[in-house]
């Protein structure tokens, strides 16, 4: 090897140690664009939309954002916005917890040493408060691992952190702002688990214990006044309840209430429509609340089918985009632990299709439309409800394509997000480890006759802000009981 070479060799060793090690912005956005063109299933799709010349001036506009950013927080908020040119769902950048753990270890992140903090104890936020006859937004509240105070400064409302449990929120930091608006109505910016944020323009106090920012539900855990409304105790129980269950709520009706599709809850849905079987299908109506149910997987909701079901089920499949990163899936579904022997044949032979058309979208099905049919018709429940909000998404999408088609159901509520024919999520680590990326593998036949992203599933019954959303069950039944 003649000198020239070796110097190129060295250099080239050197650099991919140094990048290995410390990863600038720049370095992240340049393994993320090629990350996401070359395996990101809804990529193309948005680019023949845009056109080409809109993409390389939104690069441009990023390429000079970037330049001068040191911390890795600033860095990821501002790739994740650059991701948004696609679509708003269906995509994540996140910070590495692995990553940040072992950082802890060396030297206190920007979050910890910077982050604005309140420093009121418990102790005298409840002295506080004591002083207030009609205590709102203030007082001691739970949601997940936080116990958070709210306090009123000048013309906020301040959440912060009083205790936390396996997360790198520190006590005292402020975890949300809450403002009121012109027109009495109030929003707010939450901080979320790594410290991005995220403005809701719906922030609700429901009853005197409950407390609703976006799709964070919190509840009051000091003062604690006695709830008079049962429809507002149904509620709470309902939207916090993190397993699924079912409920008889007269004699004629049926709760059912499945707060998540993910495939970790297969097992408690099925359990609990198989135990309950006989009493579903003794009632006329069967309301089935999906509110801020963000999807899963569709495993997680094939039992309730047979229920609804009237006629045959036409379901449009999906293509999957073929490259070596995205095709590491699948070997990892071979290998996972919990999938069934029969789930990894399936695997493995959608393996080998994929391997062998690598460039290319591939349907992993036979047909690309499947139809599902049953020779059983139930004659209870003869009316089902299915109530939905614009926290719906993704596979509770999907769910709800396919349920609507039974002669016997409806839709109350609100239009869903609106994400799904770009799905099937794929994470992985930047070179450095210090970032996560998330994108999608699929894209949907129904493009472009049938397009739910970006438009979502409408009800066939509004129900609009002058219906509170604890009586939504009620009006639900009142409804069913009509037909």
């Amino acid at each position: 090897m003649n000198f020239k070479k070796l110097a190129v060799l060295l250099l080239l060793i050197v650099s991919s140690s140094t990048f290995a090690q410390k990863c600038s912005c720049q370095d992240n956005f340049t393994w993320l664009r090629k990350t996401f063109e070359e395996n990101d299933a809804g990529f193309q799709f948005v680019i023949d939309k845009k056109g080409l010349k809109e993409y390389q001036n939104h690069n441009d506009i990023f390429s000079k954002k970037i330049k001068k950013v040191k911390d890795l927080n600033t860095c990821k908020e501002i790739l994740f916005d650059w991701m948004l040119f696609f679509r708003p769902e269906h995509l994540s950048l996140a910070i590495n917890q692995d990553f940040v753990n072992k950082s802890l270890s060396q030297t206190k992140t920007t979050s910890e040493k910077e982050w604005e903090k309140l420093e009121i104890s418990e102790d005298q936020l409840k002295n506080s408060i004591s002083n207030i006859s009609q205590p709102g937004f203030e007082g001691i509240w739970t949601t997940g691992p936080y116990t958070i105070g709210v306090a009123k400064r000048n013309n906020e409302y301040i959440g912060y952190i009083l205790d936390v449990k396996n997360s790198n929120w520190k006590q005292y930091q402020i975890k949300f702002k809450i403002k009121e608006n012109p027109d009495k109505t109030h929003s707010a910016i939450f901080f979320l688990g790594d410290y991005s944020s995220k403005n809701f323009t719906d922030v609700e106090l429901i009853g005197n214990n409950f407390l609703k920012i976006g799709f964070v539900s919190l509840q009051r855990k000091f003062p604690v006044n006695p709830e008079k409304n049962s429809e507002i105790t149904d509620y709470i129980e309902s939207l916090t309840a993190e397993n699924p269950f079912i409920k008889e709520i007269s004699g004629k009706t049926i709760l059912l209430r499945i707060p998540s599709f993910d495939y970790s809850n297969k097992k408690a849905i099925d359990s609990v429509l198989g135990a309950n079987k006989a009493l579903i299908l003794s009632k006329e109506n069967l309301i089935i609340d999906l509110r801020n149910n963000g999807g899963g997987s569709d495993a997680s909701f094939q039992e309730i089918i047979p229920y609804l079901y009237t006629n045959p089920i036409r379901t449009v499949g999906t293509e999957y985009l073929s490259t070596v990163l995205n095709n590491k899936r699948m070997q990892e579904f071979i290998t996972d632990p919990d999938w069934s022997a029969e789930e990894k044949e399936w695997a493995r032979k959608g393996l080998e299709k994929l391997n062998s058309n690598i460039g290319k979208f591939v349907s992993l099905e036979n047909a690309k439309v499947q139809e599902r049919k049953q020779d059983i018709i139930y004659s209870n429940p003869k009316n089902i409800g299915i109530i939905i909000n614009e926290n719906n998404a993704s596979t509770t999408e999907e769910f709800l394509l396919q349920a609507k088609q039974s002669k016997k159901v409806k839709l109350f509520g609100t239009t869903t997000e609106g994400v799904l024919d770009i799905s099937n999520m794929y994470f992985v680590d930047s070179p450095c480890k210090d970032l996560k990326l998330g994108y999608s593998l699929s894209k949907s036949f129904r493009i472009p006759g049938m397009q739910i992203d970006g438009k979502g599933i409408q009800p066939d019954y509004y129900l609009d802000k002058s219906i509170p959303e604890y009586n939504w069950v009620r009006f639900t039944e009142k409804i069913l009981n009509a037909n």
